[in-house]
């Protein structure tokens, strides 16, 4: 397929998706309210107001400006679309991407999609639970006599921040056992890296929660360090996979094939005696130099 062809789809493929997130984001828009109150959910509410937010570990969701509704529900119906329509976008970005990969690549990619899928779906939900939590942790530094008023966009670009973090941050493991699949990295490597690694994960779990309690940074870090180490098993068997189909090949792409120097019997007279055709043994005279219809040359 030439170039201008394949820009053609590339350009068809683009607007199927950017159709598609604009459909569902047009059909979440009527579901705008309840989907802002399930992201505002961890949020600690203060019921009485203001006045029940001075000093305590709540707050109170309010608006900062005239377009902050709009421009607020418009950013969430967006990104609902966009995720909830990630199969179509998704499925047109594997088709223009799938001709151009061999059979055990592909074989590869959907085993890495189906593990991506479910591991970022676990960070999300991990943040989504700890949310509360590092909420109160944070009002709770608020001082007596002021109250804590948080416009709606700040929260929900908080709060999808660390669905986010959390999310990427359990695809660490699955890139390290994607680096072992290509001969990046091995198995043994990996495990000499685990003192760094772990020290690595806990200073970033520290960076990425903003809460100043423990409790969010081993939230995140826990879990990484485990899936750390079930990506070190999976390198280490993919190894010993690799090395057994070496060893059954029994040559390296750069070995020679051994020669066998040997001497081999050569055959005596009798048996071509034996070999000879009936034809030529019936032949009663036979010119001289000649034996049995063979010459000496032969």
């Amino acid at each position: 397929m030439p170039l201008v062809e394949h820009l053609r789809e590339l350009r068809n493929r683009l607007a199927k998706g950017m159709l598609a997130i604009t459909v569902v984001s047009v059909v979440v828009a009527f579901y705008s309210q309840n989907l802002m109150s399930f992201l505002s959910h961890p949020v600690p509410r203060c019921t009485g107001g203001l006045g029940e937010s001075t000093g305590g570990s709540c707050a109170v969701i309010a608006y900062t400006d005239l377009l902050s509704p709009f421009t607020t529900t418009v950013k969430v119906c967006f990104m609902a679309g966009v995720v909830l329509s990630s199969p179509v976008w998704l499925y047109q970005l594997w088709a223009f991407i799938a001709p151009g990969l061999h059979r055990n690549e592909r074989k590869y990619t959907y085993g890495f999609v189906a593990a991506a899928v479910p591991l970022f779906l676990a960070g999300a939900w991990l943040a989504y639970t700890i949310l509360p939590i590092s909420m109160r942790v944070l009002l709770g530094i608020t001082p007596d006599g002021s109250a804590n008023i948080l416009p709606m966009d700040k929260v929900l670009d908080f709060i999808v921040r660390m669905i986010l973090i959390f999310g990427g941050a359990f695809e660490l493991p699955l890139l390290l056992v994607m680096l072992n699949f290509a001969g990046v990295v091995t198995g043994r490597r990996m495990a000499g890296w685990w003192r760094g690694v772990v020290m690595g994960v806990f200073v970033f779990g520290a960076v990425a929660t903003p809460t100043t309690d423990p409790f969010g940074m081993i939230a995140l870090a826990g879990p990484i360090v485990v899936l750390y180490f079930i990506a070190v098993g999976i390198a280490l068997l993919n190894d010993r996979r690799r090395e057994r189909a070496d060893e059954a090949a029994e040559l390296d792409d750069d070995e020679a094939s051994p020669l066998d120097h040997r001497p081999e019997p050569i055959t005596g007279p009798e048996r071509l005696t034996a070999a000879v055709p009936e034809q030529g043994r019936q032949t009663e005279a036979l010119p001289p130099g000649r034996h049995e219809g063979y010459d000496d040359v032969t």
